[in-house]
């Protein structure tokens, strides 16, 4: 093709790559439209059953992620079983949304049109009940002039009493409302989750985004309200909780007294995990007389082989595409310590620090005391690894707020007794553990597995697994000081109490086999990495005859069973 004198020629492999993706979403369309026909052709709802209402606007924006995939099969399962399922839909209802959020550009709306064209696709099996944005012009005037951390402890009249929600709250009525909704709060954790930052920078952008987050909150909370008062449902169903639409929608409905039911991810590839309580905590119920048998422990070591190995994934996302092991120059500078103790960190916006900071208020006030403990123990080799989700790349969820700049900023790794190893380094975790005095996380699950190992673990961030007796979890920073120092003063091995690994293997069996709900038998990967389409599946393989996973579901929803699969 020849366009004024300069010969343009196609790259062919682009063109055939724009092909495969367009015929990868015509196919993925026809298969959710497929399923969704059958659900709404066969499901008969039960004479009598009061539905469960269904909210998830924070996990896709056009796209199926997992946790939407989540949410719509589960929603297909319980129609399947007889349960009427109403969807409370966003359409255009929040200012500024979680994944519509533009960090780079405060100014930018979110794509609406795109994401409701995508929940028409999903919800077209069940009663979709939209909700707009209205915001409420007193919280309008009230929010002006705040700062960052005014906002942030914001609390404005609940919609649930003394107000009508159907109207607007004049000055009288907010004067005599004595209960109020924590809007600064509810927001707080998803602005730092979609600035990928945990200290948010009193500027006009960031504070524009924290007051449209409120408002939009207290619209979800607004409207969600009248819908619960229509419903008078059995059940509500979110995503995360955590995330502010939903959250909001489940502060809501615990104030009328409603089970409100939680979903995230599972530990096993395409499973999910569901909770009466906060998903993000993950709280897992073990019986105390359960051990694991013969079969179960082979289970769990095989499943270790390869994790070991690196050959595991989480969130659909493969952190490790090659594990190394220490090379001679690393293992030469290990000798010339009198010992070793690797650190692990996180990701210092995700939303399982909400339930983390207990000892410390965030990573960073952790990490500062572990400086100082480094700077006072020269004759100890510490090996600093950041999170691998820190920087991930060809995604925009690169943290901006990084235990690489914290080590930059404070010259860590200037210090002769501090090894740095960043999030695109694929070296053993497990190598360094096998070689350890102790370790520190914060949170880490890499915690639970070194307890599994047998090596000591100390902890600074409340953890999933520290519900059990399974790591040296402090009470506070000076108790944390002072077991750090006991340890590294420690002239042998350090002594660890046998339940420690007894409770790591039996929480990680539970979590792996029990917990997480396997829907790799509805779901598979879509071409666009973090993303899943449905399989060819019917409405009858979404039964609880036929599915253990849905059998769960509708039980754990309907009848208040534990969300765990049974073991055969």
């Amino acid at each position: 093709m020849k366009l004024y004198g300069w010969t343009f020629v196609p790259d062919p492999s682009s063109y055939i790559n724009r092909l495969r993706l367009k015929a990868a979403a015509w196919r993925a369309n026809w298969r959710l439209l497929n399923l969704t026909r059958q659900v709404t052709a066969h499901a008969r709802p039960a004479v009598g059953q009061a539905p469960v209402v269904v909210f998830n606007a924070s996990a896709r924006l056009t796209g199926l992620s997992q946790n939407a995939a989540f949410t719509l099969l589960t929603a297909c399962g319980l129609q399947t079983a007889g349960i009427p399922i109403v969807y409370f839909a966003c359409q255009a209802g929040m200012s500024r949304c979680v994944q519509g959020t533009d960090r780079d550009d405060h100014t930018k709306p979110p794509p609406c049109s795109g994401c409701i064209s995508q929940s028409k696709r999903l919800f077209s099996h069940a009663l979709a009940v939209p909700f707009k944005y209205n915001p409420d012009g007193v919280l309008v005037q009230l929010l002006d002039g705040l700062t960052i951390e005014q906002l942030s402890n914001f609390e404005f009249p609940t919609p649930l009493a003394n107000i009508n929600p159907l109207t607007q709250p004049s000055q009288t009525s907010l004067n005599q409302c004595s209960i109020t909704i924590p809007l600064g709060s509810i927001v707080l954790p998803s602005l730092r989750w979609a600035l990928r930052i945990h200290h948010l920078i009193d500027d006009e952008p960031t504070r524009f985004l924290l007051r449209e987050y409120i408002l939009s909150a207290y619209n979800v909370a607004k409207e969600f309200t009248k819908l619960l008062e229509q419903l008078k449902p059995t059940a509500v169903v979110v995503f995360n909780g955590i995330l502010f639409p939903e959250a909001s929608a489940r502060w809501v409905a615990q104030q009328q007294g409603i089970r409100v039911i939680t979903h995230e991810v599972g530990f096993q590839p395409f499973s999910s995990f569901f909770s009466d309580g906060q998903a993000t905590a993950y709280p897992i119920h073990i019986p105390d007389d359960f051990d694991l048998s013969v079969e179960q422990n082979a289970r769990l070591d095989a499943y270790f082989e390869k994790r070991f190995k690196g050959q595991f994934t989480m969130a659909g996302i493969r952190f490790w595409p090659e594990m190394r092991g220490l090379d001679d120059a690393f293992l030469q500078k290990v000798a010339k310590f009198r010992q070793v103790v690797p650190i692990f960190t996180n990701v210092i916006y995700d939303t399982s620090q909400i339930h983390a900071n207990t000892v410390f208020p965030h990573m960073f006030a952790w990490l500062n005391l572990v400086l100082k403990i480094i700077r006072d123990h020269k004759d100890t080799l510490f090996i600093i690894r950041a999170h691998p989700d820190e920087m991930r790349p060809g995604t925009r969820k690169q943290s901006r707020e990084s235990v690489q700049g914290w080590i930059e900023q404070n010259q860590v790794n200037e210090l002769p007794n501090v090894v740095f190893i960043n999030s695109q380094e694929y070296l053993s975790s497990y190598e360094l553990i096998q070689r350890a005095k102790f370790i520190m996380v914060y949170n880490s699950s890499i915690g639970l597995e070194a307890a599994l190992m047998g090596v000591a673990v100390l902890c600074g961030g409340k953890a999933r697994f520290t519900q059990y007796p399974t790591v040296f979890f402090p009470a506070t920073p000076k108790d944390y000081l002072q077991k750090a120092e006991e340890f590294l003063a420690t002239p042998g091995p350090i002594t660890i109490p046998d339940e420690f690994s007894r409770n790591a293997r039996r929480f990680i069996y539970y979590q792996l086999y029990r917990a997480s709900l396997p829907f790799g038998e509805f779901i598979e990967a879509y071409p666009r990495p973090g993303y899943v389409q449905v399989r060819s599946v019917t409405w009858q393989q979404l039964s609880g005859q036929h599915s253990p996973t849905m059998r769960v579901l509708v039980d754990g929803v309907l009848h208040g069973d534990p969300f765990l699969l049974p073991e055969n």
